[in-house]
């Protein structure tokens, strides 16, 4: 079969012929139809993510959309290795697979799939986010930070505030259901400056959940300025969802923890159980239509995955298979 090949740890894949799968007791056969390049998928795929099994070759892919041998229409998660989702066929454990609703198409359930579970998971698993509360989301302008200010919204949250270095996009987030907007530039003096000030005077007013998709500098400043503005021993939930900053390490200094009380925490794979994360992407499949789920994508054939692959992560790469 026709599938997206990855040789060894860290390189791209390539178009080749890889071996069909069997059927086995307790998997579904699925005949994938799109699958979308998220973050994690090429990282996992990549092997450089924690949840990978680095073990090489292998089909690139962690999740997708495609139809099981009874014709039921899926989106399955986490292949059973050597397979990955970019193939035209992939075994999947049965409890991996959730049925998409039949107002849904395949290329956007794929794509919103990963980054709308992610955002669910923080929001709801995570920070326990309660009617009324308001959410801050650190790094708002991308694809998973978009879904997150639609979805803090649908939860009920009374306020979001977008952070973002684009200010188009940032503007473009006021009419998704944005409240206010943060923008930073990184790198100067000023930047950082301006960025923990206007910080500092959300956090005054009140903020209840951080939803973080850089870490690096700006997940520095955000933490330092919790600890400046709040208030005596008021909580605020800080939830590390990603590293879109590139940045894996931070210094934080220890008065930032001992002078205020926030909660920080992680949420993805692992501190999330499965069974949750799928249910993250029923529920976001099911708001879809009345939360306005959607992100822009770019639909590309598996024939064309290696210049899929090096494309820039928006608009939201969606590989077709067949």
């Amino acid at each position: 079969m026709k599938a997206a090949i990855i040789t060894a740890a860290g390189k791209p894949p390539i178009l080749g012929e890889f071996n069909e799968p069997a059927a086995a007791p307790g998997l579904e056969l699925i005949s994938v139809s799109a699958s979308a390049l998220s973050q994690f998928s090429k990282s996992r795929s990549a092997g450089t993510h924690y949840t990978s099994e680095a073990a090489f070759p292998a089909v690139a892919g962690a999740d997708g959309v495609g139809r099981t041998q009874a014709g039921r229409r899926v989106y399955f998660a986490l292949p059973e290795a050597p397979f990955g989702a970019l193939a035209e066929k992939c075994p999947v454990r049965a409890k991996q697979c959730v049925e998409i609703p039949d107002g849904l198409d395949d290329a956007t359930a794929a794509a919103i799939a990963n980054p709308g579970m992610s955002a669910w998971a923080a929001l709801v698993e995570r920070a326990r986010l309660q009617p009324g509360e308001t959410v801050l989301v650190n790094g708002a302008t991308g694809s998973a930070g978009f879904l997150a200010v639609r979805l803090a919204k649908h939860l009920g949250a009374g306020k979001v505030i977008g952070t973002g270095r684009n200010e188009t996009e940032l503007q473009a987030l006021l009419s998704l259901g944005a409240d206010a907007v943060i923008s930073f530039t990184p790198g100067t003096p000023s930047g950082a400056r301006n960025y923990e000030q206007s910080l500092k005077q959300a956090f005054a007013a009140g903020v209840n959940v951080v939803v973080d998709y850089l870490w690096g500098e700006s997940a520095r400043t955000v933490i330092v300025a919790i600890a400046k503005a709040v208030e005596d021993a008021t909580p605020v939930r800080f939830v590390h969802t990603g590293g879109a900053s590139g940045e894996d390490e931070i210094s934080l200094p220890g008065a930032a923890l001992r002078s205020s009380a926030i909660q920080l925490m992680g949420s993805g794979a692992k501190s999330v159980p499965m069974p949750k994360l799928l249910d993250g992407v029923k529920y976001v499949f099911e708001a879809a239509g009345p939360a306005k789920l959607q992100i822009t994508t770019r639909i590309m054939p598996l024939s064309e995955i290696e210049k899929a692959w090096k494309a820039p992560g928006k608009p939201r790469i969606v590989v077709a298979v067949q």
